[in-house]
């Protein structure tokens, strides 16, 4: 392995010494050892992690984003970590792209004197807004797969919780069957060998979710994507034998006119599956944070309040018939401070502003509290309900 001073790395990375500098300040790309002279000597491994650092920059994502997503980077492979902005990349040309052929459609008009298209200079405003959409769902798709990953290999019920949400659903061959904020289709990619003949839609309101779930699902016949806010869903009525929402009414601005659009496009009989957490799901690891610093908030909002296990059987009884209640019985036992970080800084709360400026101090308690494993309560089920 070959060591460089300051001033030799940035000038193979053809970067400044003052940006290595201020990198080095605020936390984002720490050498990997200080000289007994006060010296600050990087490795090779360090280029890898400023390539992610100046790609994601370039890319729009802010300092604190680009923190948040590579101050563990030593537990994420390269492959991995180079696939994700490649992907990004592709979908940033695509956008760029769309947004050229607007502009030579609309200079064309401009030639010829005729009467301008401003639809065109409106999908090119609106191109230039899917930027911002698209940083906001490499970040999802990130942090949703950190979670996912922390339950997969932590949880100690064999049964996990796509298998057992799939065990719950009555799917038969034919049916027509609905997903809404399908994400990028975990459900269908973790049982894709018990999926029976069906007529099944995903839908998102991300775009770019819808695209990862098209690759994820890649083989898996007969399925349509379509990208809609479930607040007003484009089908006739009775149109589907099985809808479903998984960990989505949580998240709705409005959960009565969804909850009435599902009744709407179910047909009679039709069933509604729809899964959400309760107050003591994850407890430990709020805990954890609270006790670090009791300003830290998880979440922007108590999602449980809105639609949990404690309230959902009121706030769907208005809507279907008959309604009842499935739990998953399960626990996590954690053992690596690292995972328990990278969950903490995936969540939707303040957690960044306050975990990163001291990022060292955190992760030092961090591994004081882990040095025995963390049992975590999973507080999580399905209501069933039929039109």
């Amino acid at each position: 392995m070959k060591y460089y001073k300051t001033g030799e790395f940035a000038k193979m990375a053809n970067v400044s010494i003052r940006t290595i500098r201020y990198y080095d300040n605020v936390g984002l790309l720490k050498p990997s050892k200080i000289a007994d002279n006060g010296y600050r000597i990087y490795t090779d491994k360090d280029f890898i992690k400023l390539q992610k650092i100046l790609s994601l920059k370039y890319l729009g994502f802010s300092l604190d984003d680009i923190f948040s997503m590579t101050v563990n980077d030593n537990h994420i492979s390269l492959q991995q970590s180079l696939s994700l902005q490649k992907k990004m990349i592709d979908q940033k040309i695509d956008y760029l792209q769309n947004i050229k052929e607007s502009l030579e459609k609309t200079e064309n008009y401009v030639y010829n004197n005729q009467d301008i298209d401003w639809q065109e200079i409106l999908n090119s405003i609106n191109f230039s807004t899917m930027e911002k959409e698209l940083i906001n769902q490499y970040k999802n798709s990130t942090n949703i797969d950190i979670r996912i990953k922390l339950h997969e290999r932590y949880s100690k019920n064999p049964n996990h919780w796509f298998e057992w949400v799939y065990d719950q659903y009555e799917i038969k061959s034919n049916m027509k069957v609905l997903e809404i904020g399908c994400g990028n289709g975990q459900i269908w990619l973790k049982n894709k060998s018990r999926i029976p003949n069906l007529d099944l839609t995903l839908s998102d309101i991300s775009q770019g979710m819808l695209e990862d779930a098209k690759i994820n699902l890649k083989g898996i016949p007969k399925i349509q994507y379509q990208c809609f806010d479930c607040h007003y869903i484009p089908f006739e009525d009775e149109s589907f034998d099985v809808v479903i929402a998984n960990h989505v009414l949580f998240y709705l601005q409005d959960l009565d006119q969804c909850l009435s659009e599902i009744k709407r496009v179910l047909k009679k009989k039709g069933l509604f599956y729809c899964s959400t957490y309760g107050r003591k799901h994850m407890k430990e690891i709020t805990d954890l944070t609270k006790e670090f610093d009791p300003k830290i908030t998880l979440s922007d909002v108590t999602l449980y309040n809105i639609f949990g296990l404690e309230n959902g059987y009121q706030l769907l009884r208005k809507y279907f018939q008959c309604t009842d209640l499935k739990c998953h019985k399960d626990y996590l036992l954690v053992d690596n401070a690292d995972d328990i970080i990278n969950y903490i800084l995936s969540c939707h709360g303040n957690q960044s502003e306050y975990v990163l400026k001291d990022y060292e101090k955190f992760r030092g308690y961090m591994y004081r509290k882990l040095k025995t494993p963390l049992r975590v309560t999973k507080d999580a089920g399905m209501f069933i309900c039929q039109k």
